[in-house]
């Protein structure tokens, strides 16, 4: 059997480990979950980190339980957050599930008749029924207060600065995490969590519910954790100004997607290859020499983005996106910006100058449109002097009349213009 934690290990993929976790993996195979959030309809790059856990220990012979939080969903957890979550109804929880299901089924493999099959389970539906009374009873007799208020989680809350402090019902999260974990243990044969290094409080609590529920005959139960991934300026991972990079392309296009890791640094780049792609330790090592032998073609770059783009969306998904990029840095046709959706196209052209103008100007010759209806030439002088130059093009076609009408025919989605000087300036035009 490969070594899950040897793998994990040279992939800076391990931060804490319980004792004898590695020895009991290796015993054969280990059933092991990880918990994620609903309280979105897509995960983000953020979750991917734990999803590749869950994809290596399967590749490694184990058998992967993805644990959706329908219930604690429903109250939020307190590690590494400053406020308290929305709460959720179930409708929206099971539209969130099945969305989430659907996208881990790219990293893992449910329909396999091997013993290690994929499993996606909800703890909402074994916390429905539990009565406050049988919680009570059942799981908070063996877990004290001081316990629970010992873990780091709980004591950032309440020495920190949020004003509210912490409420019952979060401070109860990790008996409820816990105690998915005794269910799973005791109904699944569940033996191992696997979560991010801010649940180590929350797992741990987990396996000493476990041992003294069932009592220290019963076989150990285990917590292993990966690091909360930053980037090389320390900043938090997968967070750009426009927020979270989604794993749905109706949130983040696969261009955007597959842009963010093209435009990661040398560091973060050696390092996220090996966290967030399949590729084996003698490929990824040749592939840290190539870079350093000429790394301004940033070949780690660019596998890294081809990797996780394929396995986030499609072959196809990254064929467009590379497509979409030439169409801003090499040569393009206008049939190629034809082709793109309305919100790639948005998307390549963001940050570009961009104006608005009204759909009465349609007719007039392109140097008026130009210079008067939006700015992109200071005088009509000059943008005569660069079209006869063949220095001007219209949606990636030259220009060759500067006087010549534009209509209704040249817009691409029925509303937008893309003039452009020379080889690098670009001016998006709105038809309004």
């Amino acid at each position: 059997m490969k070594n899950f934690v040897e793998e994990l290990k040279w992939r800076g993929m391990l931060a804490q480990i319980m004792p004898g976790t590695e020895e009991a993996l290796q015993e054969g195979m280990m059933t092991a979950y990880l918990g994620t959030d609903p309280t979105a309809d897509s995960l983000h790059i953020g979750h991917l980190c734990g999803i590749m856990m869950l994809r290596h220990l399967q590749r490694c012979g184990h058998k992967p339980i993805i644990l959706v939080g329908g219930a604690t969903g429903m109250i939020g957890d307190p590690s590494g957050k400053s406020q308290e979550r929305n709460l959720l109804n179930n409708e929206t929880l099971y539209h969130n599930q099945e969305c989430i299901k659907k996208q881990v089924a790219k990293f893992l493999d449910f329909e396999s008749k091997d013993a290690n099959a994929a499993e996606l389970v909800n703890n909402y539906d074994w916390m429905k029924d539990f009565t406050f009374l049988d919680f009570a009873r059942e799981v908070g007799k063996h877990i004290t207060v001081n316990y629970m208020m010992a873990k780091e989680s709980v004591q950032q809350r309440l020495n920190g600065t949020a004003r509210d402090g912490l409420s019952f019902t979060e401070f109860t999260y990790q008996l409820l995490q816990g105690y998915d974990f005794l269910y799973l243990y005791q109904h699944k044969g569940v033996r191992l969590q696997l979560g991010g290094n801010d649940q180590w409080g929350n797992m741990t609590t987990g396996t000493e519910l476990i041992r003294r529920t069932l009592g220290n005959d019963a076989a150990p139960a285990f917590a292993l954790t990966c690091p909360l991934i930053t980037k090389s300026d320390g900043k938090k991972f997968g967070k750009t100004e426009s927020g979270n990079i989604w794993l749905d392309p109706k949130r983040t296009t696969p261009y955007k997607f597959y842009q963010f890791w093209l435009n990661v640094s040398d560091e973060d780049a050696e390092r996220y290859i090996k966290i967030f792609t399949s590729l084996d330790k003698e490929t990824i090592d040749a592939l840290v020499e190539e870079h350093k032998q000429d790394p301004g073609r940033r070949v780690l770059q660019h596998r890294l983005a081809d990797e996780v783009t394929v396995m986030v969306h499609s072959q196809e998904a990254l064929d467009t996106a590379i497509e979409a990029s030439n169409i801003l840095f090499g040569k393009s046709t206008k049939d190629a910006l034809q082709k793109l959706d309305e919100q790639t196209f948005l998307d390549v052209f963001d940050g570009v100058p961009h104006f608005d103008i009204s759909k009465d100007v349609l007719g007039q010759p392109a140097v008026e449109i130009f210079t008067q209806a939006a700015p992109v030439f200071p005088s009509k002088g000059e943008m005569r002097k660069m079209v006869q130059g063949g220095g001007v093009s219209l949606n990636k076609e030259k220009l060759t009349q500067f006087d010549r009408p534009i209509t209704a025919e040249d817009l691409i989605d029925g509303k937008y213009l893309l003039a452009q000087k020379g080889k690098k300036n670009y001016f998006l035009l709105t038809v309004k």
